[in-house]
């Protein structure tokens, strides 16, 4: 096989038909065609089904394989670049939207300023959409909510967030300086689904404290939670860069609340692989951006 091989497998992955592969890959589809064929031939098995364009299980199998393969060839580049000359190359950085919101403006200036010739592309998503990302190659650091349970991850935990609850004016909470845990127990509250980093560690708070918190709504996304206290739909526990102090184009209030953990915030890389010299650079300048311009954050704890 050869790289042009799990490249055409790749763009049909990303792009769901052997035309669209083609046009992203600024060539013709009878060569995808050709290169995917000649894969299958040399694997034994069928990669991609014809009849749906879509990827047989062991279709799946390989192009995991493939984008690892990507993006060691894309670091082995940037290293050879960055050893005679200044530090050079791409780096794909995934960031959970609340941290992103204070981080990215700051990251982006220190990296520019440090390394002018880095490019770095920034995707914002959850912890629960980057983690695939990070596994398959696509992204080559991901800051993300922390603890994480992946066998092909591993994390270093940047700095601890407050959790704060979020409360619309005219809520019976809204005028109280502080609550309990037991007291959130009382009423329903827009929380993130089970099974997410922030909610799984709410429960063991709440557990602790020999509650069970109740429900209104669950979404996945600390920023359409936050829009939603914000709009007055009910009051969220949040971590506290998802509600800045000074923002204030809606009548809310920021509650701190007794006995809740803070939210652990960590950079995570691919377990196996060796990072590249630009994506060692931009992890550096992002811890020392997190010590120097954390504590100006309201509710940021540096680690």
């Amino acid at each position: 096989m050869d790289l042009r091989q799990l490249a055409a497998l790749a763009a049909v992955a990303d792009h769901g038909t052997f035309s669209a592969a083609a046009r992203a890959l600024h060539t013709v589809q009878s060569n995808v065609s050709t290169h995917v064929a000649r894969l299958e031939r040399e694997l034994g098995a069928t990669l991609v089904d014809r009849t749906t364009g879509t990827l047989t299980d062991a279709g799946e199998l390989v192009v995991a394989r493939a984008r690892r393969v990507q993006a060691e060839l894309e670091a082995l580049t940037a290293d050879v670049a960055s050893a005679s000359d200044q530090i050079s190359g791409g780096v794909r950085l995934g960031v959970i939207g609340t941290t992103g919101r204070w981080l990215v403006p700051l990251l982006f200036r220190a990296v520019g300023e440090a390394h002018p010739r880095i490019d770095m592309v920034v995707v914002d998503a959850t912890t629960t959409s980057l983690l695939p990302q990070l596994v398959q190659g696509r992204l080559d650091l991901a800051v993300v909510a922390l603890p994480l349970d992946d066998p092909d991850v591993e994390a270093e935990r940047l700095f601890d967030e407050d959790r704060i609850l979020v409360v619309p004016d005219g809520h019976p909470w809204s005028d109280v300086e502080r609550v309990t845990l037991s007291e959130l127990a009382e009423r329903p509250l827009l929380l993130e689904p089970p099974g997410t980093a922030f909610r799984d560690a709410l429960d063991v708070d709440a557990a602790r404290a020999g509650v069970t918190l109740t429900v209104q709504a669950e979404v996945d996304g600390m920023r359409l939670l936050a829009t939603l206290a914000f709009e007055g739909f009910g009051p969220a526990l949040l971590p506290a860069t998802a509600a800045p102090p000074g923002l204030t184009a809606r009548s809310w209030r920021r509650v701190p609340v007794h006995g809740l953990s803070p939210r652990s915030v960590g950079v995570a890389v691919r377990r196996r692989g060796l990072l590249s010299a630009p994506s060692r650079a931009v992890r550096d300048v992002l811890r020392q951006v997190v010590v120097t311009e954390g504590p100006r954050h309201p509710g940021i704890h540096p680690s």
